[in-house]
C-alpha cells in the first residue's frame, strides 16, 4: 500500500489518481475531505500531529511525503512503525540552491536521508500553477501583475511532478536519487501572461510590480524567510536555478509539458 500525504492538494491529488489508475492500493491523507477515485482509502490527519498518523501508515510500504509539519523525524518514525520502507519526498529546488532561506524543506531532506528508508527526493522549481494567483485579476480586468517581468525561469507543470512521483513510487532504480524537476524552457512572467491571453483568445495586460510591492503581497501568505528566498530566485536566479533539468525526461521518457500547454488546459480558471 502507498500512503499519499497532501492528497487534496495540487500535486498529491494527481499522485493519488495516477496510483489508483495503475491498480495500486492507496491511502490518501489530508486535513480536509477530498474527492477521491473509487477504492482509495481516506484518512483525515495532520502532519503536525505525527501520533495521529498511526492508522494511515498501518500496513503501508511506501510514502509520498510533503514538507509539512514541524517534526519530520516523528513523521518518519511513525511511517516506519507502520511498515513503510520507501519514501518519496516532495521538497523544493531552494533546499539545494538556497538552504539558508529554505530551511524547512532542507530539514525534511536531512531527516529523510538519515532515516534508513529507501529514499528519493524531488526538487521542483516554480510551478506553472503559481499563475493561479493571477486568476482573479485576469477574470476581472484582463491584467496580471508580477515583479521581474523579463527574468526567465523553467517552471514546471504540477502534473509532471505528480507523474514523476507516481513512477518513482512504483518502480525500482530511484533509491538515493535527487531529481531536479523543471519545465522544458525558461519563461518570463511577461511571457506567461501572454500565454494565458493566447489560451483565452484575448490579450491580457502585464503590470510589472516593484520588488517591495511583490514582497508586501507575498507576506500575506508566506513566511518572511521564504518570501526573501523566493524574491531572490525570481529576481536574481543562479545558474542552477535557470538550468533546464533532464530529470523529468529521464524518469518519464518524454519531455516536460510547457507553460503554454498548462495555460490551455487550465484556461477556464481565467475566463
Amino acid at each position: 500500500m502507498i500512503v499519499v500525504t497532501g492528497a487534496s492538494g495540487n500535486v498529491g491529488g494527481q499522485v493519488v489518481a495516477l496510483l489508483a489508475a495503475a491498480g495500486e492500493r492507496v491511502t490518501a491523507v489530508s486535513r480536509r475531505t477530498a474527492e477521491l477515485p473509487e477504492g482509495v482509502r481516506q484518512v483525515r490527519a495532520d502532519l503536525d500531529d505525527p501520533a495521529g498518523l498511526k492508522d494511515a501508515f498501518e500496513g503501508a510500504d511506501a510514502l509520498f511525503l510533503l514538507v509539512a509539519g514541524q517534526n519530520p523525524q516523528a513523521i518518519l518514525d511513525a511511517a516506519m512503525a507502520g511498515g513503510v520502507r520507501r519514501v518519496v519526498l516532495l521538497s523544493s529546488q531552494g533546499a539545494g540552491t538556497r538552504p539558508d532561506f529554505y530551511r524547512h524543506p532542507a530539514a525534511f531532506e536531512d531527516a529523510v536521508r538519515r532515516s534508513g528508508l529507501e529514499w528519493t527526493i524531488l526538487r521542483p522549481g516554480g510551478f506553472h500553477s503559481n499563475a493561479y494567483a493571477w486568476a482573479e485579476s485576469v477574470r476581472g480586468g484582463r491584467t496580471a501583475a508580477a515583479p521581474f517581468g523579463d527574468v526567465g525561469l523553467p517552471t514546471i507543470d504540477p502534473a509532471d511532478i505528480a507523474e514523476v512521483a507516481a513512477t518513482v513510487l512504483r518502480e525500482d532504480g530511484h533509491v538515493g536519487r535527487v531529481y531536479e524537476l523543471t519545465g522544458p524552457a525558461p519563461t518570463t512572467p511577461r511571457e506567461r501572461v501572454a500565454a494565458i491571453g493566447a489560451a483565452l483568445g484575448t490579450p491580457v495586460r502585464f503590470a510589472e510590480q516593484t520588488r517591495e510591492e511583490a514582497r508586501a503581497q507575498m507576506l500575506q501568505f508566506m513566511p518572511e524567510q521564504v518570501v526573501e528566498g523566493t524574491l531572490a530566485i525570481l529576481g536574481e536566479p543562479t545558474d542552477a536555478e535557470r538550468r533546464i533539468s533532464p530529470d523529468v525526461e529521464r524518469v518519464l521518457g518524454r519531455a516536460p509539458r510547457s507553460f503554454a500547454d498548462w495555460a490551455v488546459r487550465n484556461a477556464a480558471a481565467f475566463r
